[in-house]
């Protein structure tokens, strides 16, 4: 801890007001009007802590001073905690969103120089355009999760977008076990698979990503995915569109995906996770040839294609992955450690042109299920779609039945 000044930032509080709708749940939101930050957009009512007041008394005034309505203490929970940097401004600031579903009084515009509309909205539905920074914690109560971080860069707009860059990274909460689905999951799960009487939570802690169980009225089993951030969703669905099917009954199968709340349906695969499992040295043998084919099964199931230059340095690509990891690993090398790295990464330039095929991206022991008879099952694909053949696992191009090693 250094000795200097600490770093503060500003807390603002925001209401989630909520209400059940005829086709759902509803929040109340207002649009921002006059000379006010973000104009013209949609926004949940807000505002700063007065100096010396605590959250839950700031988001009960402001909820009275902007919508008229009259909040209890004891009505007021915690919903999510965003961590804010807008594109225009040197610092970021903490948001606190509060749930409330009851309250006295009819909402309505209190600040007309501030504000010139306000109305209830469906959760799957909100208004628009909306400040993206309310936007990421909508997204987040929406998903059913605690926390999210939202940096924007300088340049990027006030509003969002659904086209525009995608700043907002989900944090999940710890596995709960629990059986309890946001709202939009459930609903999108039940109209993939029919009704759902039980769903226990199975996250992986480390990944960021939330995992159901799920349990149908007909006793069927199936899985749903909650990813932690748009780009994991897309390669995942992708894969399972174009390259799992490869590998036929050794990995799920894709029921359904909903691309706004970043999440999937898949089915269950039998067996029992191989993470910490002990096996002899045949035994281990035998998994390391099977993952081999079922890897090699995944390079095969579409062309290659050009991967382009190699990122080694001394190819032209100026400041390739090899300078930036040389730069931050400065401190830790010694004399001639880096004119070393930068020689062998230059013997690349000798090596066929790489080429990208599909792969798993993330084949670890916790990714894989050993069936009855010790088959190996693949799930988890959202990692890496296609990456470089550098014959890992024993693979190469040329190579039909991929014997090899797969990394744990």
């Amino acid at each position: 801890m250094s000795g200097g000044s600490r770093f503060t930032v500003p807390v603002d509080v925001h209401l989630v007001l909520r209400r059940d709708g005829c086709a759902g749940p509803e929040v109340l939101l207002s649009r921002r009007a006059g000379p006010v930050y973000a104009a013209g957009l949609w926004h949940l009512p807000s505002g700063h802590l007065d100096p010396g007041e605590d959250m839950v008394d700031a988001v009960i005034r402001e909820a009275r001073e902007e919508t008229g309505v009259v909040i209890g203490t004891e009505d007021v929970t915690a919903a999510v905690t965003v961590h804010h940097h807008p594109p225009r401004s040197a610092g970021s600031r903490i948001g606190v969103f509060f749930e409330v579903r009851q309250w006295s009084g009819r909402p309505r515009v209190m600040e007309p120089d501030r504000c010139d509309g306000m109305g209830w909205y469906p959760l799957d539905a909100l208004a628009e355009p909306m400040v993206a920074y309310c936007r990421a914690g909508l997204d987040a109560y929406r998903a059913g999760l605690p926390a999210a971080v939202h940096f924007q860069q300088p340049g990027d707009p006030v509003r969002y977008s659904a086209d525009g860059p995608d700043r907002t990274r989900l944090l999940p909460g710890p596995p709960s076990g629990g059986t309890e689905l946001p709202h939009r999951l459930r609903a999108f799960a039940e109209q993939a698979v029919g009704r759902i009487t039980r769903a226990v939570e199975v996250s992986w802690a480390r990944t960021g990503s939330r995992v159901w169980r799920l349990t149908g009225a007909g006793g069927g089993t199936w899985y749903l995915k909650r990813h932690r951030g748009a780009r994991f969703h897309d390669r995942e669905v992708a894969a399972y569109r174009t390259w799992v099917p490869a590998l036929g009954p050794h990995a799920p199968r894709l029921v359904a995906a909903d691309t706004a709340a970043r999440a999937v349906v898949i089915t269950a695969l039998e067996g029992r996770p191989l993470h910490g499992m002990v096996l002899d040295a045949s035994a281990e043998v035998r998994l390391q040839r099977d993952l081999g084919r079922l890897a090699s099964a995944l390079h095969h199931c579409a062309p290659a294609r050009p991967a382009g230059p190699s990122p080694a340095a001394g190819t032209g690509t100026g400041t390739g992955p090899v300078i930036r990891h040389l730069e931050e690993a400065g401190p830790y090398l010694a004399d001639g450690d880096a004119d070393l790295v930068l020689a062998l990464a230059r013997t690349y330039e000798d090596l066929p042109q790489r080429v990208l095929v599909p792969t798993h991206g993330d084949l670890q022991y916790r990714n894989v299920l050993l069936g009855d008879g010790g088959e190996p099952r693949l799930f988890d694909f959202g990692r890496k779609p296609d990456s470089p053949c550098r014959g890992r696992h024993g693979c190469s191009r040329r190579s039909s039945d991929c014997p090899g090693r797969s990394g744990r």
